[in-house]
């Protein structure tokens, strides 16, 4: 029997580590790559974890003919931060091969969905395999700034010794946060940080009222009332056309002088130059990102600026990451992709297409 061919764009649990040092198949000596994935598509499939560079340095090719080569041969392509674009999916379409496109994570920014409902092809990501680990990440973030915990770390490091260096925190009891975007990772940052601060706010258009105050959050109209209250901002909201670039110039002349702001979003929510002026100008007391864009901030020079900002506190987009999460988005990627594949029916859940 032929085997289908399911093709991983760029699969970062594929670097630098086999699977059984992040947990899969570690409980029968199994240290293969692909460990989750075979175990769901036993010998059914073959997988495909990304086209090596040709210039072999340690990565995938995500564009260019070879990479359209190499997908217009798959059943199935998982796509992770790469951009799959209109005219890749218009060659997996005159393919004729490619069944189902799967997002593996939350957003679909990276990818054209016009295009893939266009060409007819079914598609899903999961929205939901990761609330608590981001929700975490961003209260961690919040607190590191809060506290100055880094730049106490920095300074102890250099041989120094200062319990002052930098702002006396504040009493949260008695500070106010506000949550820009209250979905599924909103308002869970929102029930874990009501422990800390003493009011939470909430803005999102797209959520009555009514649901917001249910979970103990007030409601604001505007963005500008939100920023005008809150003496410390997270960002929740999803990237679309219409909120890119939502954190700009602007809108940060409402906030208050001092303010922290905090993104575990997306990079392109917020412009870093208007964050560097604010930071510049004391506006913005500090600020703290899980993400950048482009995703590296040494590829673009105000985000490296931004990143080396000694107010400033940093990750490397891995708000989503636990070995609960990474197992479990796997395997749900690959047993969505099983059931379209063997069943020719449209995926049950994620459904983008």
């Amino acid at each position: 029997m032929t085997k289908v061919i399911v093709a991983y764009t760029d699969p970062s649990w594929a670097l630098g580590e086999t699977a059984a040092d992040s947990g899969a198949g570690a409980d029968r000596g199994d240290d293969a790559r692909d460990a989750v994935e075979r175990d769901v598509f036993g010998a059914a499939a073959e997988i495909r974890l990304g086209l090596p560079r040709e210039d072999g340095e340690e990565g995938f090719e995500t564009s260019g003919p070879r990479f359209r080569d190499w997908l217009r041969t798959a059943d199935a392509v998982v796509v992770h931060r790469a951009r799959l674009t209109g005219d890749l999916i218009a060659a997996l379409a005159d393919a004729g091969r490619c069944k189902v496109v799967a997002r593996q994570g939350v957003g679909t920014d990276n990818i054209d969905l016009a295009a893939l409902r266009e060409l007819r092809i079914p598609s899903f990501h999961v929205p939901d395999y990761c609330i608590q680990e981001t929700a975490d990440h961003a209260l961690a973030l919040m607190l590191a700034l809060e506290r100055g915990i880094c730049t106490q770390d920095r300074i102890i490091r250099r041989g120094q010794w200062d319990t002052r260096a930098d702002r006396a925190p504040r009493r949260l009891g008695g500070s106010t946060l506000g949550i820009i975007g209250f979905g599924r990772i909103g308002s869970a940052v929102a029930r874990k940080a009501s422990l800390f601060y003493g009011t939470v706010l909430a803005y999102d258009p797209a959520v009555h009222p009514d649901a917001i105050t249910a979970h103990g959050v007030r409601p604001t109209d505007t963005l500008q009332e939100l920023l005008g209250q809150s003496d410390t901002v997270t960002v929740h909201a999803s990237l679309d056309d219409t909120t890119e670039g939502l954190i700009d110039r602007h809108l940060l002349r409402h906030a208050r002088p001092g303010a922290l702001l905090v993104n575990t979003a997306r990079g392109r929510l917020v412009d870093p130059a208007a964050v560097l002026d604010a930071l510049g100008s004391g506006l913005l007391g500090g600020y703290a990102t899980d993400v950048y864009a482009p995703e590296d901030p040494a590829d673009d020079p105000t985000n490296q600026r931004l990143a080396l900002h000694e107010r400033v506190v940093s990750t490397c987009h891995r708000g989503f990451l636990s070995q609960d999460s990474d197992l479990s988005l796997r395997r749900r990627v690959a047993t969505e992709i099983r059931h379209v594949l063997s069943t020719g029916t449209p995926p049950r859940y994620g459904r983008l297409t």
